[in-house]
Parts: C-alpha cells; structure tokens; sequence
C-alpha cells in the first residue's frame, strides 16, 4: 500500500513540480503586468508557448519549465535592463544591443557576470533533470505518426500564438496606447510583444524613377561652397537639442515679460529663426535626433519609425554628420544620460559620430543635469578634444526640461515663479506652466554662457540651438490657448522654434513660415557655406521649392518624387 503513493509520486512528481514552477512564472510574469487585459495576453502567449514546447518536446515537465522560464527570464532582462540602463526591453535589444554593447554593459556591472556565470551552470543543469525524470507523451505511437502529431501541434500553437500577437487581432486593446506610453509604463512584457508589429518598417510612398530624375538630376552632384576654402577654415558647428522647449510667448496667458527670454530673440548674429515643425510630441526626443541628424522624419517610415535608435539608425547611409565627417570634421556628442539609453551610443555612431560622452564620463548626475552642466561639460570636451586645422561638430542633448512639471508644489520654485506668474489659470495648468517658466529661465541664461564660450572669439562658429517636441504638462497643454498666424494653427501642438547665430558674416539664410526640423541640416550647412553632397543638396532643394515644409508640402507628387531620388537613387537609407 506505501509503495502506491510512491509510484504516483514517482511518476507524477516532476510534472507536479513543474507545474507549480508555471504557476509562478505566471505570477512573477503575467500577473505583474497592470491592467487586466495585459494579464491576459501575456498568460494566452505562454499557454501558447507551453503548447508549441510540448508539441515539439513531447515531455509535460520540460515544457512548463522551459516555456515558464522563457517568460521568467524575459521578465528578470526587463526588469534589469529598465534598472541599469533605465529603458525597456525590446524585440531590437536582442539584435543591436546584444550583438554591439552586451559586454560593455556588463563590465560597468561586475555582478552581472557572477550572475550570468551562476545562470549559464544552474540552468542546463536543471533542465537536465527534469529532462531525465519526465514521462514521455506519444511514447507508444509509431514514429511516423508521433513525428504527425508533434510537428501539427506545433503548428497549431504557433497559429495561436501569432493570431494573439496580431495589432487587430484578439488582443487588440494592448497594441492600441501611442508609443512613448508603451515606452514608459509597467507593462513590460506586454510592450516586448507588442513591439514586434509596432517595430515594423515601410518605406513611404514613392514616385516614378523617370520622373525623380527629371525633379532632381541637378542636384546629383552636389553643390561646392558659395566661397571656396580649406577644410582648415571651415566653423566649428556646435548643435543643442533643447528638450522639451518651446517659445511660451504664444500662448495667450503668456503675455508678461517672463515669458519673453533672449534665446528665442534674434541680434545681429542670428542667421536664422522661427517656428519649426516637429514630428512627435509630449515625448520621443529620439525622433527628433533622428530628424535633425539624419534630414528624414521617422513618421514616413510607419509606426515603426517612432523607435528609430533600434530600427532606422543601422539602416542610414547618409546624415548631417557623415557629410560632416567627409569634410574632414570631427564629430561630437554630448549625452546627458546613460549611453544604453535607448540605444543611444549605438545610434549616434550609426549616426556618425566620432566620440560619444554619456552623463557618466562627464561626471554628471544622469538625468538631472542643468543646461549649464551640460554646456560646462561640452566645452571641456571641446578644449580637450580641438586641434588646430580640424573644425568640430558638437551635438548637445539636454533634458533640464524634461517632464513631469508638477512633481513639486509653486511654493518649491524659486522667486518670482513660486507666487504664480500667470493670473488666471487653474492650479494644475500654473503649476507646469510657471515650473516649465522657471527652468526656462535657467536655460537662457546657460544658452548665453554658451554664446560666449563660443561666439564671442575669433574661431568662426555656427550655434544651433532647437527645441525637439512641446512638453504635454500632463495632458493638459493641448487645451491652452494660444496664437499663431493663419496656416499655423492647426500644426500648434507640433511647433517649437529653432534659432541659427554665427560669429562670422555669410550669405542670407531664407526665412520660411515654419520650417520642418528634417530640412534643420541642411540649414546648418548652409549656415557654415560648407559644399553639399548630393543627398543635402536634394534636401535644399525640397526645402525650396515646398517652402520650409516635406511631408505637409503643398506638392505631394513632388515629394513622392523626392523620396524615389533619395531611396532609389542615393540610397539613403537600405
């Protein structure tokens, strides 16, 4: 009578174990996700999953441990990856993160190795054993047909596993939230799957070849500078992504003299200025770096452009700072967070950038640096890294306006910010708007200390300073009113402003009534009177002839066009 219990033990034992080890990959999986629909799709792909491992393995035991610790592991690299390198997972990190930056991350995290080390023994070890002590399914089947039922149930569960990944599919409430919210919420196994339709990429609608050759053929060899020089006497090109920023001085509460700061005045040095169009907005600063760094918006590549520093930046042959490169400048960045950042050290090399400094070897605090830190840091790299005869390209990412802007009470801002600058508005609206106010104030003055470590001495320099998206102040900015000129209005949650100084006399910059920050590099060349290869040229030219704009030009058929002459032709991006 013993021996019976035993028997069942015996046999039933390790499917029993297993069994218990899902229901914990669950809880430590699924069950965290948090909203109840995303439970339920992260427990539908691992059922799914669970039936693909025992078709393919025919053994219960080892396909809940192996399909519940897929999911575990996917769980723990999640929570490691948002802990360390403060973004998500995603589908691309097992391609260009793995492949580039894997090892690198692990030398700034000595433990992860014993860890790794710890994961790499236990786990074939454990799978061993529950290999060996697993009773097998299908075991008095004919081969043939066994090999015919496993092969079909993988099938079958592959289908399910994929009609539940489908954007229209069953689940298709969790494919539905914009990008920056699957970017930023807790949902991280839900968002790693989602991805994979999110990331794909189409390249836009383009025109007759014949017809791009007739638009475009002028510019296919380029355009020399308007004065011919040695790259020896080409500017020193120093570039600031403001993030977040945004002239406040339309908004129509806005009508007091904090709200009217010299960075967005132009002097005498300003070559140019004035609204620009953005292509995101409240978040994806890393959009707009893929705009004005590359001369193409991400949205003409899909829903998948918004995750550009994964899955456009390895693809791009051509950008602002390869031109650079090729007349001989040396190419710069400056980084105000980790470098694994959103695929950050990667993408700006893809980019091509020479040197790439993150917020740790300038020996700032990532993510809370001011403005000033960061142009304090860039100039010390600058200093260290100028030779004579070789011009620099320094590109400066800030974040001292990055949202929320109502973390802290009006009462924790400084003078005159803490007492409520703009009558008339409600608590929440004041709180962001006399927070965004305050830092904007402190960014004026940091922008003038960068004017005059680099305008005021005899190098000759362009400064470029941008804003990349407007902040959403918790959603409510939208609502706000404000004024702009007829034809701009309905671009108003799109638009910042750009300004273009120089310390040296050039030819007149044209002024447009908003300018798309994808035409913003080829502003700059011209700025610099640098000669241009055929891609920038092109790009001067649509820049021309739609007045500032490219995907909201006036002429689609001539756009379509252009984007034959750059995909088809300059090959761009491939």
């Amino acid at each position: 009578m013993p021996q019976q219990p035993l028997r069942f033990l015996r046999k039933s034992g390790p499917w029993l174990i297993a069994a218990a080890f899902f229901l914990f990959c669950i809880n430590m999986t699924a069950l965290r996700e948090p909203a109840l629909l995303q439970q339920g799709f992260v427990i539908a792909l691992m059922v799914c999953a669970f039936g693909m491992l025992l078709s393919a393995f025919a053994r219960p035991a080892t396909a809940l441990v192996v399909s519940g610790g897929l999911f575990l592991g996917l769980n723990f690299l999640s929570v490691m990856k948002l802990r360390y390198l403060d973004s998500p997972l995603m589908p691309a990190d097992f391609i260009y993160y793995a492949r580039s930056s894997l090892l690198e991350t692990l030398r700034h995290y000595p433990h992860l190795w014993l860890l790794t080390l710890g994961v790499c023994v236990v786990t074939p070890l454990a799978l061993w054993a529950v290999w060996r002590f697993d009773r097998r399914l299908l075991a008095q089947q004919s081969p043939r047909r066994a090999w015919t039922m496993r092969l079909g149930g993988v099938a079958v569960w592959a289908f399910a596993f994929w009609i539940c990944l489908l954007p229209n599919g069953p689940f298709a409430e969790v494919h539905a939230k914009n990008v920056w919210e699957k970017l930023s919420d807790d949902a991280q196994i839900t968002n790693f799957f989602v991805n994979f339709s999110d990331s794909d990429i189409r390249l836009p609608a383009l025109g007759d070849d014949a017809q791009a050759e007739q638009d475009w053929g002028s510019t296919a060899s380029g355009e020399p500078a308007a004065e011919p020089r040695s790259p020896e006497s080409y500017p020193d090109i120093v570039q600031v992504l403001e993030e977040s920023t945004f002239n406040p001085s339309n908004f129509t509460q806005c009508n007091i003299p904090e709200c009217r700061v010299a960075m967005f005045k132009p002097d005498v040095r300003t070559r140019a200025t004035g609204p620009m169009r953005v292509h995101t907005f409240g978040g994806g600063t890393w959009v707009s770096e893929f705009a004005t760094l590359t001369g193409m918006p991400q949205d003409i590549f899909g829903p998948g452009g918004m995750y550009a520093p994964y899955v456009l930046a390895p693809h791009v042959q051509d950008s602002l700072p390869r031109q650079l490169q090729r007349l001989g400048y040396l190419t710069v960045a400056i980084y105000p967070t980790n470098g694994s950042f959103l695929n950050g050290r990667n993408a700006y090399k893809a980019y091509g950038f020479d040197q790439f400094y993150d917020a740790g070897q300038l020996g700032l605090e990532e993510w809370e640096e001011t403005d000033k830190q960061m142009f304090d840091a860039a100039k010390r790299v600058y200093d260290k890294v100028k030779k004579p005869g070789q011009p620099v390209f320094v590109m400066i990412l800030t974040l001292a306006q990055h949202g929320p802007h109502d973390t802290d009470p009006l009462s924790a801002l400084p003078p005159p910010f803490n007492k409520g600058v703009l009558k008339g508005l409600p608590t929440r609206e004041s709180i962001n708007f006399n927070t965004y106010l305050s830092n904007l104030h402190n960014s004026d003055a940091a922008m003038h200390g960068l004017e005059h470590d680099f305008l005021d001495r005899p190098q000759p320099t362009v400064l470029v300073h941008f804003g990349d998206h407007q902040p959403s102040f918790s959603g409510l900015i939208k609502d706000m009113p404000r004024t702009w000129p007829e034809g701009l209005s309905s671009y108003k949650d799109y638009l910042t402003y750009y300004m273009i100084k120089s310390n040296f006399q050039g030819a007149a910059l044209p002024k447009y009534p908003m300018l798309d920050i994808a035409l913003l590099p080829s502003m700059v060349l011209q700025a610099a009177d640098l000669p241009t290869d055929p891609y920038f040229s092109a790009a001067i030219s649509l820049r021309t002839r739609c007045n500032g704009l490219y995907t909201d030009c006036a002429q689609p058929g001539l756009v379509k066009s252009y984007h034959a002459w750059i995909f088809n032709r300059l090959h761009v991006y491939e």
